[in-house]
This record gives structure tokens, sequence and C-alpha cells, in this order.
């Protein structure tokens, strides 16, 4: 294999608290194998001015939808025109930057092991298939017509259904996700703003049950993931020991306290109720009630998440695009910023910080010898955030360049 070196390029490694040093990195193969000044290589891209930073990640994506979370949109495709899809929406964001995500819901293994063959690209995965949900929870699509409405998570034979009651279906509904080859378990131990009738603030599964399902997936060495937005359902998600709070609307202080106890990470998702806001303008139909759920958490959304910041929760960058369309997931990164994170803080969210919740940390989130080869090289030289997606020179996966260009 040709030696690939990035050139003179500011380096920001996700390590050292320092600026960013201008230094080669030096790619072989599939892996970082020397950083420093004045190093060789076969092929050069010239980074001078520029910025250097691992791949980036999103930590809660759904790529079985894209902005566009309507009944009538399910109701007219054919089923297997989600994959397709998928697959397109991975490419769009792999070309931001992206270099792996965790796919919160939607996308079962067969898209996780089309991208890993090398059939698509996209960003690497960790696939959760679908998210528990008990009766009458976010999570549940029963409509008070007696109806069931389709959406990205209907049961299919990989990916099981979500309802569960009880510790005993509990039990046995993490062991089917684990047979299906879910990387992650993802809960909801809370309403959520896109249910139509379950509240945002409204605890959801019981102690005991949320115990089971954490125990069930410590045995299998998978770690849980909450859609938790109420201040109830994010205690309960902390006192059973789940990793991360996905979205955390309804944050107090004893509650961010409790997450600094127990090192539990929170994964904030600004971007995603403008998202359904905004979708509301395209003309996307949504329901009166999802609306004013949605205008009702922003503010509360953002005030939650900028004091649990400023208290040092640890923050991993995810977006839950899908309810805003792919490519878009850069915006995050920005609205972490207007809260107050320093840029350097909110690129460590993106990686270092991400790469440690997903549990990938040996091999990713950082620049260093060693690791693989995920890198995004951004012009301009400079950490402000506030517009990455204008900035994207190049992007690295693997030690190969999958978006962008090698040259001026």
């Amino acid at each position: 294999m040709s030696r690939l070196i990035l050139r003179n390029g500011h380096v920001f490694d996700g390590v050292s608290n320092d600026p960013p040093t201008v230094a080669d990195v030096v790619i072989d193969d599939d892996r970082i194998v020397d950083i420093g000044p004045g190093l060789d290589g076969d092929l050069e891209i010239d980074c001078t001015g520029r910025l250097v930073t691992p791949g980036l990640f999103d930590c809660h994506v759904h790529f079985m939808v894209d902005g566009d979370f309507s009944a009538q949109t399910h109701l007219q495709s054919p089923f297997s025109l989600q994959f397709f899809q998928a697959a397109e929406r991975m490419e769009r964001t792999l070309g931001v930057g992206v270099t792996s995500v965790r796919e919160a819901g939607g996308s079962d293994a067969g898209v996780r092991e089309a991208r890993d063959r090398g059939l698509i690209a996209g960003p690497r995965m960790q696939i959760s298939l679908t998210m528990l949900s008990q009766t009458g929870g976010h999570g549940d699509s029963w409509e008070i017509c007696g109806g069931f409405m389709p959406g990205m998570m209907d049961a299919h034979p990989g990916r099981p259904g979500a309802i569960v009651d009880g510790p005993d279906e509990m039990r046995r509904k993490v062991r089917e996700l684990i047979r299906a080859d879910a990387d992650v378990i993802k809960v909801a131990t809370t309403g959520g703003v896109m249910s139509s009738r379950s509240r945002p603030q409204h605890a959801q599964f019981r102690p005991d049950e949320l115990a089971v399902l954490v125990a069930e997936a410590s045995a299998a060495e998978r770690f849980v993931m909450a859609h938790a937005q109420g201040t109830q359902g994010i205690r309960n998600a902390i006192n059973a020991g789940i990793r991360s709070i996905e979205h955390g609307i309804y944050l107090d202080d004893e509650t961010i306290e409790m997450m600094l106890d127990a090192g539990t990470w929170l994964v904030p998702t600004l971007i995603a109720p403008m998202g359904v806001l905004e979708a509301v303008e395209r003309g996307v139909e949504i329901a009166d009630q999802v609306i004013a759920k949605a205008t009702e958490v922003v503010g509360i959304h953002r005030d939650s998440v900028s004091r649990a910041m400023a208290a040092g929760v640890k923050i991993a960058m995810g977006t839950d695009s899908g309810v805003t369309p792919h490519g878009q997931n850069l915006r995050e990164l920005a609205e972490m910023a207007k809260l107050g994170m320093p840029g350097d803080q909110v690129l460590r969210s993106s990686t270092t910080v991400a790469a440690d919740l997903l549990g990938v940390s040996d091999d990713l989130g950082t620049i260093q010898v060693g690791k693989l080869a995920d890198l995004v090289i951004w012009d301009g030289s400079d950490l402000d955030v506030s517009n990455m997606r204008s900035r994207i020179h190049t992007v690295i996966q693997d030690g190969a360049v999958v978006a962008g260009r090698l040259g001026d």
C-alpha cells in the first residue's frame, strides 16, 4: 500500500489540551503510522492552513427516515425502498465528515453489514434495531382510532417488535434484540415529542423492568441508551445504570448531579425539536399535538443542556438526524457552541467523548499512532464550529479518501 501523508496540517488530535499544532500525519493501509514534522509518504495532501481532526461521530441517527416522518409517506412507499434510501443517506452523512454513528432505531444488521462489506458507503455503525417501549409508550404506534400508524421501526424479520411489558417480557425482548445482532439496546423511559399521545414529562417503564433490561444487556456486553426527556424518567434510567441519556429535555439540578455521580453521558440532539418545526414549514403532515410539544420544548431543552454543560456532564454529539434531513449533522456543533461550549470541547464531544461513549476509543476518536485512519480535513485552521459544513475539504475513512478532494 502507498503511504498517504497529510502535510503541514493544524492537527487537533483530541488528546492534548493545547491548541492544534502543525504536523504531518502519515497513513499506511487503514492506520495512522506516524505524526510529526518533516515526514515522508508516497501520496500527499497539502493541509497547509487547514485543520485536521479525527472523523466525527454522531451518536443518534435514524437512516430509515429523512425529515419526512408522516404516515402518508410510509403508506405510499414500497417496503424495500427504505433500504436503498438508507444507503444514499449514509453516503450523505459520510460526506459531511461523520465517519461513525450510533443508529438509534431503524437500520437492521443487513444495513450495517452492507457497509462493512463495502457494498455501500457510509459511516461505521453501531445499531440498536428498534426502541423498546411499554404499551402506550413513546414507541407504541397505536392511535385513538384503533389502528397502528406505520413508521420507521415497524417489525420485520431483521427488526423485532418493540412493545414489552413487565420484567419477564423485557428479559425475552432484550434477548431477541441481541439474537438479531443489536450492538446497543435502546429503551424509552419517557414519552416523547413525536408520539402523538405520550407526554415527554411522563416516566415509562418501572424500575424492575429497567433493572432486568440492563442486567440482560450487560450479560451480553451491550450498552443501553435511553430516550429520556422527562425528569423522573431520566432519573429512573440513571438509577438503572443506563449509559446514556438521549435528549434530556427536562433536566433539573438534582438530576444533573445524579448524572455526574454516575458518570452518565448526555446526547443532547438540540436540532431535533427544531427539525420537527422545520418539517411543518416544508409541508410535512404532522399532528397538531406533536407540533405543540415541539414548540413547547425547544427553549426548555436548550436551558437544560446548557446547565448540564456548565456542570461538567459528559456530552457526546448526537443529532437525531432523520428528524432533520441527513447531511445536516454539523448544525448540532453550532448549536452546542451557542450554549457556551468552546469550539475545542465541541470537537471533543464529537470525537473523543463520543468514542468513549460507544466503547471504541481503542481504535477511534483521536489522532494517534496505531489508531484507525478516520480523519477530516477542514479549510481554515481555527476551531470555530459555527459553519463547519462549508469548510469540509477531505473526508478519510479507513485510510481512503471517501469524500472531498485530494488537492486544492
